[in-house]
């Protein structure tokens, strides 16, 4: 009797473990299907944010121009697509949650701290760098700080004891020193670029404006942002009306047209979040992906 007890229980310790392998076999490969499909889904994404800057190049081939107008600049709502995810028709019902949302941004809407490390008018473009934290709201020491720190980064010839490393993306500022809050204050205001840009004044918010030019303040800055949303600007001279005499426009540091733009895509699939950020650098009718970052969240309600 103890004999067979022993072999019963052998037996379904055995049939408990199979059970169990094949259970995390299943998961493993549904985690991994999930995965393929949320590649699929966000590749989709930005091969059509791919087309869309595209198709607008082409159509402004004459007259590049750029504004908050165009089909690029309306963002994606929240939609469903959890029936592209099923395997047919038959099991479509079957299948996972699945949401998109996403959009385009013009990155130029915002100051390159690239221009920072320009030698031509460095003196204008630390004042630029001051009042767009005025504008912020950070620290008044953020500005020479992030200077100094930026300057030794990217360095000819840096020293390599103490060069701080060269940030390729906002949230890199804190190796040189800025805390998490101060990059989100200005996050809205600033990028960091291959190259150096001007800034699109069809784009840029009126702290970027104001800040750009010696003798631009936010009153006359958001007068330019109320014009351009009834007729955009086609080129600086146009620009160039709606800002106060004194100021002096130039083509290095300000344009109506953008080559640089950042894709945002953001897949929720049940419980869990997928969020995709690309920098794309548009040449002619070429479209080169510089950047692509993916980020994955679990929503508070499913912990």
């Amino acid at each position: 009797m103890l004999t067979a007890m022993l072999i019963v229980a052998l037996v379904a310790s055995l049939a408990a473990a199979m059970v169990w392998r094949q259970y995390r076999a299943v998961e493993i490969e549904a985690a991994d299907r999930a995965r393929a499909q949320s590649s699929w889904i966000l590749q989709g994404a930005l091969d059509w944010a791919r087309l869309i800057l595209r198709e607008d190049a082409r159509a402004n081939r004459n007259e590049p121009v750029d504004h908050l107008g165009e089909i690029w600049a309306v963002p994606l709502a929240e939609a469903r697509l959890s029936t592209f995810l099923a395997a047919d028709r038959e099991n479509a019902q079957d299948g996972p949650e699945a949401f998109l949302a996403g959009g385009i941004a013009d990155a130029q809407a915002q100051y390159n701290l690239r221009n920072l490390l320009r030698p031509a008018d460095a003196a204008l473009e630390q004042r630029t760098l001051e009042r767009l934290c005025e504008n912020a709201g950070v620290p008044a020491e953020t500005a020479g700080r992030l200077l100094t720190q930026l300057r030794a980064a990217f360095a000819e010839q840096p020293d390599m004891a103490t060069a701080p490393l060269r940030p390729r993306e906002l949230d890199q500022l804190r190796w040189l020193g800025l805390s998490a809050e101060t990059i989100e204050r200005l996050r809205p205001f600033v990028t960091l670029l291959p190259t150096p840009t001007p800034v699109n004044l069809n784009t840029a918010p009126r702290e970027v404006i104001a800040a750009l030019f010696d003798g631009m303040d936010l009153a006359s800055a958001q007068r330019l942002v109320q014009v351009r949303k009834t007729a955009p600007f086609r080129n600086l001279e146009e620009a160039k009306t709606q800002l106060p005499q004194a100021v002096v426009l130039s083509a290095e540091r300000a344009s109506v047209a953008s080559n640089y733009f950042h894709v945002s895509g953001r897949l929720r699939l049940e419980e869990r979040v997928l969020e995709e950020r690309s920098l794309i650098r548009r040449r002619d009718l070429e479209m080169q992906v510089l950047s692509r970052q993916r980020v994955n969240l679990v929503l508070e309600a499913a912990r």
